[in-house]
């Protein structure tokens, strides 16, 4: 039975509008919330303005007090922040998660089987030999790995897939982070704000949790040991302080109860990774690197590394220590890599994608960079191994300066860049300071995959991303975005 609609002029949504062009997450084009969430909205929306900014308040005083942070290298202001965060969930109903479940899982187990595939016998190259350059062509595959199976024989250890919903209300593939991808503990934060600030409507609403994520990752790591899980020790190696996701190091070692180290606290002997310690040398068999593979063997890779551990590279190689996530992955989530993952999927698993993605033009190839460079000014032009929303050109957005730069950046080094069309990002309820209203800000969402021996496992949530600036469709908290708690519905009873 349809419940009654949402009322429109008291409470926290009066006057909340729909963005143009934009499919809303939680109201129908109707203005009228969406049949999943109306109990819920009714609840949280019965708060007046007034109260929802001292419930904010009270959030962002209790991020600024636990050191809730992130960094931004080329802020002049200061590069440490607290992580801005919304406190309207965003809401994913249980049979549209149960979707996206079945596809991460599929796409993950297709690039796994890809990365043993470009480092072992090339089966693909035979089938497409036109990839064969392509995949190859890029400093993100590293040609000395080939023939090297890692410890667990698993790759992709951790994953964190970004989604995207666009004017169809469809969920698409953006990109794949399949190296060291940040932002699971701003996932685990967020939750715990929910629950001091509105538990009320957090156990109302029957959301699944998030707060095993630590636990289910330790397992996970554990399993893929060298050595008996029971008797194997799990580190987490960070660059330190200054990286960007510091605050996610401390948390992950402290959450999982593993220690913290930096490269200068292990050390190889005899192909085998040990551990300072006050009693002396202790055996590494995991490793949760956090540090970028250039910088992870001054040995094998760059020798001016500081940050890494010499010999680690051997150590792994001779199956003595897991390293998770393996090097090399990067051939996999290169942007230019990622416009074949639906072939992957077909090739290695012999089955439909189940997630779409956003179709793409590779540079690389002549009839595609014809095309991007004839239409700059309606495509997003990204730079192939960039992250945290540099290295773009908003081509709707741009000036005929930044087209011409992106336009002599592409004929110089075609390889380096992609392009797609701009996608019209749904948008959620979220709350603006300034105006003391809820208003539309545009979205995505980054699930974090686990992979063990016995397959992948999607922790049930993710990051939403949220673009805090009126127009814009960047969520990048380097670039001016905030987060959401995810709340994933449970299956009805």
């Amino acid at each position: 039975m349809r419940q009654p609609p949402l009322p429109h002029d008291p409470g926290l949504f009066a006057g909340y509008g729909l963005m143009p062009g934009s499919i809303d997450e939680l109201m129908g084009p109707d203005g009228v919330a969406r049949q999943d969430f109306q109990k819920l909205l009714a609840v949280l929306g019965a708060r007046p303005p007034e109260d929802f900014a001292r419930m904010q308040a009270l959030a962002e005083r209790a991020l600024l007090n636990q050191g809730v942070t992130f960094s931004v290298y080329s802020d002049q202001r200061g590069t440490e922040r607290i992580f801005p965060f919304c406190l309207i969930p965003r809401l994913v109903s249980a049979s549209d998660w149960a979707h996206m479940e079945r596809g991460l899982e599929q796409r993950i187990r297709a690039l796994g089987l890809f990365l043993d595939d470009v480092y072992g016998p090339q089966r693909l190259f035979s089938e497409r030999p036109e990839l064969r350059e392509l995949i190859l062509n890029t400093p993100l595959y590293l040609p000395r790995l080939r023939g090297v199976r890692p410890a667990g024989r698993v790759r992709i250890h951790i994953a964190g897939i970004d989604l995207i919903r666009d004017g169809r209300g469809t969920y698409q593939v953006l990109e794949d982070n399949l190296r060291t991808p940040s932002g699971v503990s701003y996932v685990m934060e967020g939750r715990i704000l929910s629950k001091r600030v509105v538990p009320d409507v957090l156990e109302m609403a029957r959301v699944r949790r998030v707060d095993h994520y630590p636990a289910r990752l330790a397992e996970t790591l554990r399993a893929v040991s060298p050595e008996d899980p029971e008797h194997s020790t799990v580190v987490i190696l960070t660059p330190g302080p200054y990286n960007s996701a510091y605050f996610e190091h401390s948390f992950l070692a402290r959450t999982m109860g593993v220690p913290l180290v930096h490269g200068e606290d292990l050390f190889v002997d005899d192909e085998r990774v040990f551990l300072r310690t006050t009693r002396g040398p202790r055996r590494v068999h995991v490793i949760y690197r956090r540090i970028d593979d250039a910088f992870l063997d001054p040995e094998a890779f760059r020798p001016d590394s500081m940050l890494g551990v010499r010999g680690l590279l051997r150590a792994w190689a001779a199956g003595n220590v897991t390293l998770a996530n393996a090097p090399g992955n990067g051939v996999a989530d290169d942007k230019a890599t990622y416009a074949f993952v639906p072939d992957f999927i077909r090739f290695y698993l012999g089955e439909q994608p189940i997630l779409e993605q956003v179709p793409t033009y590779v540079c690389a190839r002549e009839d595609d960079r014809r095309y991007v460079l004839e239409h700059l000014n309606e495509l997003v032009v990204k730079t192939v191994d960039e992250a945290g929303g540099y290295g773009m050109l908003m081509g709707p957005q741009s000036t005929a300066e930044e087209r011409e730069d992106f336009r002599q950046r592409i004929l110089a080094h075609p390889r380096r860049y992609i392009a797609q069309p701009r996608v019209e990002l749904s948008t959620c309820p979220t709350w603006d300071a300034a105006t003391r209203k809820v208003v539309p800000r545009r979205v995505d969402l980054r699930p974090y995959i686990l992979t063990g021996p016995q397959g992948p496992w999607v922790l049930p949530g993710g990051l939403s991303r949220v673009a805090l600036r009126a127009g814009s469709y960047v969520v990048n908290s380097s670039q001016g975005g905030g987060s959401k708690d995810t709340w994933v519905q449970k299956e009805a009873v």
